[in-house]
């Protein structure tokens, strides 16, 4: 099977990028269907490489992509390359492929807590990176996804990067200071809403509810207020006073939470996760 990119089109609105995917998991999918979905990119400008190599054809047989026996293959004729893989297994394939990279190359990473400064080194030449941090959200179009610029990368480098993200959700561009920070509060804030849900799940089994009824209540609960907050921009604190009525209901659930240092709970548990993520930033590769 082909998996250069020589013959590809270049008419897509990433400015005709041709882009290599080491990794083809669950991030590398949530990506590829997005960029191939919204038509910002031509299938055929997309190729992948995994360790594993029935992950990478998967994704050709799912979205007509291509699939390379090797990342050396795999980066052959690329424009952009999206580091889709584990932080421990980033030095060693950065490594390899750097020699095989053109100088013109933008290189964007998805692993956690990898820093561009880090990247740049094993590249050991100046080439252009962009660090980013989705999170699981992407795999149904709804990512938080930050990005950050890394020394040498310029402003239309931050544009293709944004359109790549963009295609499976909504995207904020930070100071790469404040990445460890926001892996614990976006990229690791599924999990909490996901315990969240299930612990309302359970208290609606407990009050009478069936499992099933519980947890679509719950769900749907949590995306109407999730809507309210994007659509109408108030501040939480403010729709939350809206349906707290003087002696209520709601104002008694509040009290509990409040008595059980939910608020405290959840900050401490995003705090944390930020200070794991600069320990594996500094352990990792």
């Amino acid at each position: 099977m082909k998996t250069e990119f020589k013959d590809a089109p270049l008419t897509n609105s990433l400015g005709g990028h041709r882009i290599a995917f080491l990794g083809a998991g669950k991030m590398a999918e949530a990506l590829v269907k997005g960029l191939v979905g919204s038509g910002q990119i031509l299938p055929e400008c997309i190729t992948a490489s995994d360790r594993h190599p029935e992950n990478s054809k998967r994704l050709a047989t799912r979205y007509g992509i291509h699939a390379a026996p090797d990342n050396l293959a795999c980066v052959s004729g690329a424009t952009l390359v999206i580091l889709a893989i584990k932080p421990q297994e980033l030095a060693g394939v950065v490594t390899q492929i750097a020699p095989h990279l053109s100088s013109e190359v933008l290189v964007v990473s998805v692993a956690a807590g990898v820093t561009t400064e880090r990247i740049e080194q094993l590249l050991n030449r100046p080439i252009r990176v962009i660090r980013s941090m989705p999170n699981t959200g992407a795999m149904v179009g709804q990512s938080a996804t930050a990005l950050s610029m890394g020394k040498n990368a310029r402003a239309e480098d931050l544009i293709a990067a944004q359109a790549i993200f963009e295609a499976v959700g909504r995207v904020v561009v930070v100071d790469e200071i404040h990445l460890d920070a926001v892996t614990g509060l976006s990229g690791s804030g599924p999990a909490y809403i996901f315990l969240i849900i299930e612990a309302m799940t359970d208290a609606g089994v407990k009050v009478g509810l069936s499992r099933e009824i519980a947890q679509l209540l719950s769900v749907q609960t949590l995306l109407g207020a999730a809507h309210m907050l994007l659509e109408t921009g108030e501040h939480p604190a403010r729709l939350k006073d809206q349906v707290t009525s003087p002696g209520g209901t709601t104002i008694a659930g509040l009290h509990t939470l409040e008595a059980g240092g939910l608020r405290t709970t959840l900050m401490d548990a995003v705090e944390a996760a930020t200070l794991r993520s600069r320990e594996l930033g500094k352990s990792g590769a």
